[in-house]
């Protein structure tokens, strides 16, 4: 069943209302930067970082796939969510057909006629919550790739759209960020993916480091699990640090943010490390003052922490 929260929206906004409630242009604004209040935990800082002018743009965006990331996750229902991912892509073309009624679409409609973003970003991002309904085990690391570039990758291209700096080498460079941190927060969410029925570890690295499925089941952390993890943990690293030459090829307004996205993903790893890849007894965190320190860096010198690329 849904949370009491989303169920509420599902209520009013949702395919099976009786009466969808519309809201206005001012209201769809003030309603999506409700909603990235309310879900996201690092939003105040976030939104004081941006430049003004883009802080409801990524309202909109946000609202986007909080709603989308709901739809796949909060019913619980396999067959459900699958029907309520076609809906949301409905809305989707309507939007982009200038017939938009949803409160997201309503706000998102004018970041992307501002901004001239295309479809396929939004759309790719539907193609992976599928999928997390269809598949829960990956086999090699390039399947866990394939589902990155639509899971991870569109969010990073659409930063970029909101930038202004849309080019075929800072796609490349925000891709293998957004790769990077989606692969750390995998490796960090181990134990929460296994409760959720998923392994997004891939099999057959699992083969080779001796881990089998037995050994999820036991949640049991041992030297094989510590080897594979660590490796797992260098791989996402190299992912980020790839991508941090981006940071000098924004504009100055996004430099900060993007270094934070960087350096966010390494303090994830470096928190795994510090925990010796035990990711089973203890989620791996990074602490508030972890993140001012970092934010006070990041700021200060948000291009010189992308040459010198080093969050430890």
């Amino acid at each position: 069943m849904p949370t009491a929260s989303f169920a509420a929206e599902l209520e009013l906004y949702g395919p099976l209302a009786h009466e969808p409630k519309r809201l206005s242009r001012r209201a769809s604004r003030r309603y999506c930067r409700r909603l990235a209040r309310r879900h996201y935990e690092n939003f105040t800082v976030a939104s004081l970082l941006l430049p003004r002018r883009l802080r409801q743009h990524f309202c909109n965006i946000y609202a986007y796939c909080r709603w989308a990331d709901d739809l796949a996750d909060e019913t619980g229902d396999q067959l459900q969510a699958l029907a309520l991912l076609d809906w949301w892509e409905r809305r989707l073309d309507e939007c982009f057909q200038g017939e938009a009624s949803h409160p997201v679409f309503v706000a998102l409609a004018e970041t992307v006629e501002r901004f001239a973003i295309p479809r396929d970003p939004f759309a790719d991002l539907l193609v992976a919550f599928r999928q997390d309904q269809r598949v829960v085990r990956y086999e090699t690391f390039d399947q866990l790739l394939e589902y990155c570039r639509y899971s991870a990758n569109p969010v990073g291209r659409l930063v970029l759209y909101l930038g202004d700096c849309h080019t075929e080498e800072r796609c490349r460079l925000a891709d293998s960020i957004c790769t990077g941190l989606q692969l750390a927060n995998f490796w960090q969410d181990v134990a929460r993916d296994w409760d959720r029925g998923r392994i997004y570890l891939p099999i057959a690295h699992c083969r080779r480091f001796g881990y089998g499925e037995a050994a999820f089941e036991c949640r049991e952390f041992n030297e094989s699990f510590r080897r594979l993890l660590a490796a797992e943990v260098a791989e996402a690293e190299g992912w980020l640090r790839r991508g941090l030459p981006l940071v000098r090829m924004v504009p100055d307004e996004l430099r900060v943010d993007v270094s934070l996205f960087v350096h966010g993903g390494l303090a994830i790893l470096d928190a795994i490390r510090r925990q010796n890849f035990d990711v089973w007894s203890q989620r791996p965190m990074v602490s508030r003052s972890e993140k001012l320190r970092m934010l006070a860096r990041c700021w200060w010198r948000p291009a010189g922490n992308a040459e010198v690329g080093d969050n430890r």
